[in-house]
């Protein structure tokens, strides 16, 4: 009897006690030739992937500054220093922004919109974009109502296609941190809607005097929206209602994004890490200049004035009584000076007479913007006589000077960076740590030595 043959079959050794169905179209049964053939493809995956590590990096990629090759260390090995220095230059650069007297706005109304579609679920960000843009979101409520306490915020969220109201306009940051604490109303769905919530938060400040700021802050991290007309409608009606309007762009930039940007005043920006996504946000917390008016005429617009009241405030053993705000029986609280109307937190404006009812620790404290301290002048060197007739501990928490200390190379071009750690007033001449530098800076904005 003739052997089978069959090109689906081959002979095998009586060891094996079987035979094996070949389904590799480049198998050959003379097993030279598929090592040939496997050969010759993992040397083209080879190539393949050299070639790639030839290519050039993306422009982004190309651009951002990777810390890890600038700190260096020093003769002991150690990074510490390197550290320092490191923190210092990102200290000094926010302290040499212009401090010249620019007018602002002190009474600021913000609506923050939200992404709350389904791209904002992506873990480009730790853990995700939704998760740290809450949280960042929170931290930034927290210092903007520090740094402009007779200001109001607002929240929209953009998903489904649509504009959906979060939480009202409030001058109370507890209240927008409770709104921004139901995670579960806030989970991310469907498409972003520019148009629909943009729409939404210039008709929630459509009633605003004109004495206070319209702001919109956007959070983006889609690459599309779902809009139901033209939505340079939309921009046209936040220019002519001077809506000034910043994006934080978490994917990538969007020319409307930019463009709204452009037209009415505001700034873009496209967060690259979890740093400069907060470093973007937090930039928006200082008033903005205004902008000065485009009608023909050589003097500035001119400044009006406002009619504010000072409540009293109640002792918590005082009779309960309905406040006006909420309807609600409550002890404490303040009454306005007009109307008499019992109110439960203040800045507000009365429900009653709808007079601006203020603290004047308030008002105290938006007044640092207006007049901001002149940044403190770096010590590079001191002269022999200086070194006699200084002082050798800082003029604020008295902490001894540092010695000369040699700058790292990552610190040498950077411009305001004292190796002595001496900053001194231009106005009445003291000298400051770089630690007290910060806090008079961004804490307590008056100068020790010249108040």
């Amino acid at each position: 009897m003739a052997r089978r043959r069959d090109d689906d079959y081959m002979d095998v050794d009586s060891d094996s006690g079987g035979s094996f169905i070949v389904d590799d179209p480049d198998f050959e049964t003379g097993g030279t030739r598929a090592a040939k053939t496997r050969g010759k493809k993992a040397a083209r995956r080879k190539e393949k992937g050299k070639g790639k590590a030839k290519e050039q990096p993306y422009s982004w990629e190309a651009s951002y500054t990777r810390s890890w090759d600038v700190v260096q260390e020093d003769e002991g090995g150690s990074l510490q220093h390197a550290v320092e220095d490191l923190m210092a230059q990102g200290r000094r650069r926010r302290l040499l922004a212009p401090t010249a007297a620019i007018r602002r706005t002190i009474i600021r109304h913000l609506i923050i919109l939200l992404d709350l579609s389904a791209s904002m679920m992506d873990r480009d960000m730790r853990p995700t974009r939704f998760d740290l843009t809450l949280e960042y979101s929170r931290e930034f409520v927290v210092e903007w109502f520090d740094q402009n306490p007779l200001g109001q915020i607002g929240i929209v969220g953009m998903r489904g296609g649509v504009g959906e109201r979060i939480g009202e306009m409030a001058g109370n940051p507890q209240d927008v941190l409770k709104t921004l604490e139901k995670r579960t109303r806030l989970e991310p769905s469907g498409e972003p809607s520019l148009q629909n919530a943009i729409d939404m938060a210039i008709a929630s400040m459509s009633h605003l005097p004109t004495h206070s700021s319209r702001e919109i802050v956007i959070i983006y991290g889609s690459l599309t929206t779902v809009d139901p007309g033209n939505i340079h409608d939309t921009l046209d009606a936040c220019v002519r209602d001077k809506v000034r309007v910043s994006v934080v762009a978490l994917a990538a930039e969007m020319k409307i994004c930019r463009t709204f940007c452009e037209k009415t005043g505001g700034t873009f920006g496209v967060a690259l890490n979890e740093g400069h996504f907060k470093d973007l946000l937090f930039e928006l917390i200082p008033p903005p200049a205004q902008r000065a008016s485009s009608g023909k005429g050589t003097g500035s617009a001119a400044a009006d004035l406002m009619i504010m009241g000072f409540p009293t405030r109640l002792p918590d053993s005082s009779p309960r009584a309905l406040c006006v705000c909420h309807s609600e029986l409550k002890s404490e609280g303040f009454i306005c000076p007009r109307c008499m109307a019992r109110l439960c937190d203040v800045p507000t404006d009365c429900d009653i007479c709808g007079l601006m009812i203020v603290s004047s620790p308030h008002l105290a404290r938006s007044y640092h913007h207006l007049f901001p301290v002149k940044a403190y002048t770096p010590i590079m060197e001191l002269s022999a006589d200086e070194k006699e007739r200084r002082l050798k501990t800082c003029h604020a928490c008295s902490v001894p000077f540092k010695v000369q200390q040699q700058l790292t190379a990552s610190a040498a071009p950077i411009s305001g960076l004292s190796p002595l750690d001496r900053y001194r007033c231009p106005e009445c001449q003291n000298d400051f740590c770089a630690e007290c530098d910060l806090f008079v800076h961004e804490v307590v904005h008056v100068c020790p030595g010249c108040g």
